[in-house]
Parts: structure tokens; sequence; C-alpha cells
């Protein structure tokens, strides 16, 4: 994107700012960090991460116009934990966004560290967030029985709160997420994993369904002579803009209270091959998610059914106009 100049503006302050937009561009580490260290738990850590009111991805890397669900798994070994984001991009199909990666030592010292995926972000990508207070999360993760998280919620089955989104343009973006960090943590970047037990567990469990259709858009390819994402930044730009309260807010799809400001005006209809349809779907049991591209689990899934009060899009202006068929379930899942 042109590098933007608005020096008219008398608050004006010095940022960083590319001169094209990049996929990391589009969900900020940071602000996942931050969501976790506030969250009680897994489940209302992925709620947060996709609060339609929020807005904290601005990731759609199936390019149909719409932010991205992000679904989260676990995967638990001794005391150490692996949290697992992942983009929906279609039916049994996932592209893994970051992981977060917790582990416990002998001295009950706990190690947190959100890592970011190395086609989007490059190689080690990783916060080690420092909170204020001890995360309420935690004490779940350490209880008698514990049950590692796995998402019930899958394309086109969300919860009751969820509608999807236009994606912001990446400059409104930028502004946009800082209102979401609580920089009452603090965020340190590191080079280098100390999450050991939870690094093994991953390569058992990776989805790469983007990385295998764009094999030539990784990181690397993206941005020649950078190792990752924190070079990137390192050597970018500066120029001025706007403080972010004069930066206009996205307006989301079909909110009951949308915001007042001027909706995006290159939103296009979604073009997707396989649309989100907006027919009803039998949601009785959730999906085992066997997936090509899915690796197999190294710890049992969940057996929680999906929320009773769960149900499937249906707002007025549905993102496809050809519904897909309820008839067929989800057989083979």
């Amino acid at each position: 994107m042109a590098l933007l100049s608005t020096s008219m503006f008398a608050q004006d302050k010095t940022t960083v700012r590319a001169n094209s937009s990049d996929i990391s561009d589009n969900l900020d580490l940071r602000a996942i960090a931050s969501i976790f260290g506030d969250a009680s738990n897994l489940e209302d850590f992925e709620n947060k991460i996709n609060d339609p009111k929020a807005q904290i991805s601005n990731l759609d890397l199936n390019n149909d116009n719409y932010v991205d669900y992000l679904r989260v798994i676990e995967s638990v070994e001794g005391n150490a934990h692996l949290i697992i984001i992942q983009s929906v991009l279609e039916k049994d199909t996932y592209q893994d966004v970051a992981t977060i990666e917790v582990e416990k030592d002998r001295n009950n010292n706990i190690q947190v560290q959100v890592v970011g995926n190395v086609y989007m972000y490059g190689e080690n990508y990783i916060y080690e967030p420092n909170y204020i207070h001890t995360p309420v999360i935690y004490t779940s993760f350490w209880a008698q029985n514990y049950r590692p998280y796995y998402s019930n919620w899958y394309w086109n089955y969300y919860p009751n709160y969820y509608y999807a989104w236009n994606p912001f343009p990446i400059f409104r973006y930028r502004n946009h997420i800082e209102l979401y960090i609580n920089f009452g943590h603090s965020y340190h970047y590191a080079n280098h994993r100390s999450c050991h037990t939870a690094y093994g567990m991953y390569y058992g469990r990776r989805s790469y369904a983007y990385e295998t259709r764009h094999p030539n858009s990784s990181f690397f390819h993206r941005n020649h002579g950078y190792s990752n994402r924190h070079e990137l930044n390192n050597n970018r730009p500066t120029t001025h803009v706007r403080p972010r309260n004069e930066i206009a807010s996205n307006n989301p799809r079909n909110s009951v209270n949308p915001r007042p400001n001027t909706p995006r005006e290159n939103a296009s209809p979604r073009t997707s091959t396989t649309p989100r349809g907006n027919g009803p779907r039998e949601a009785t049991t959730p999906r085992n998610n066997n997936s090509n591209n899915f690796e197999p689990r190294t710890n049992s899934p969940r057996g929680n059914s999906p929320k009773a009060t769960s149900s499937p899009r249906g707002q007025s202006q549905p993102k496809s106009s050809t519904p897909r068929s309820s008839s067929n379930g989800r057989n083979g899942r």
C-alpha cells in the first residue's frame, strides 16, 4: 500500500508503515497473548478471539472477503500444554496460524510463548508475555482429571454470538488492534523456543491446507532477505499516521447494532467455490475432524457435544445464495 501522509493533523505520531501488506499483518500475536492472559479458560479464549465486536483477527486466507473463524484445539503431555489456533477455511480444511505453548517446571515456574506459524510469520517469531497477575486460566490447566480442550465448531457451524465480518484495510487494522492489547502486561520478543515438550508435540498435530495450496507464498518467498516478521518490521519505513481515534472502524456484516462509521466501499460479494451456506444443520454431535491435511492428534479429543444453544448462521444477508443441504449430515467425520 502507498505510504500514508497525514501531516495536516496536529496529533500525528510516527509509526511503522509497510509499502505493501503481508499475511502476517492480519493477526497481531500480542493481542492473542493478551487475550489468553485475560481468559478464564480455553473456551472463553476461543470466544474472545472470534468476537465480532472486537474483531481481533483480520485473516481471510480463503479469499472470500470474510474474516476466517479461528478454532482452538489443545494437546497435553505432562506439565506441558500445546494450544493450536487454526483458521477454518472450508469443510474439513484448516490452516495453523499460531500456537501457545505453556510449560510448568519442577519449581512450578510457568513459561508461556506465543509462536507464529513459520509459513505466515517466518522462523522463530515468538512473543513471551509477562502477565502482571497470574492468569485465571492456569488454575484449570494442572487440575486433576483435566481434559484437553477441543473446539466443537467448524465450517458453517458456529456459536450463536458469532457472525462474519469483512476484513479491515491493513493500516486500519493496525490502529484498531492496539485497543485490544492489554499493556498492563508486557510482551517480549524471543528468537528461540523454551517450551521444549510442547514443541515436540506440535509436529504430530499440524494442519497446513493453505501452505499446501500456495507453496510459493511462504514468508521466505514473500519477504526475501528477512527471516521473520520481527526483522521485517524493524526494516520497514516510517511515516506519520493519524491517531487511532481518528481512524474509522470496520462495519461488520449483519451486526444487530451496526457501527455508525462508513462501511467498506470495496467489499465484494463472496465468491468462494465452497460457500458457507445458510441452511440449517444438525447440531447434535461435534465433528471428528478427520481431514486429509490434519495429522492424528496424540490425545483423546473432548467428548463434549456442541452447545445446546448453538445455531448455524442464519443472517438476513447470507454469504451464499446456494444453501448447503442439511439432509446429508456430517457423515464420515
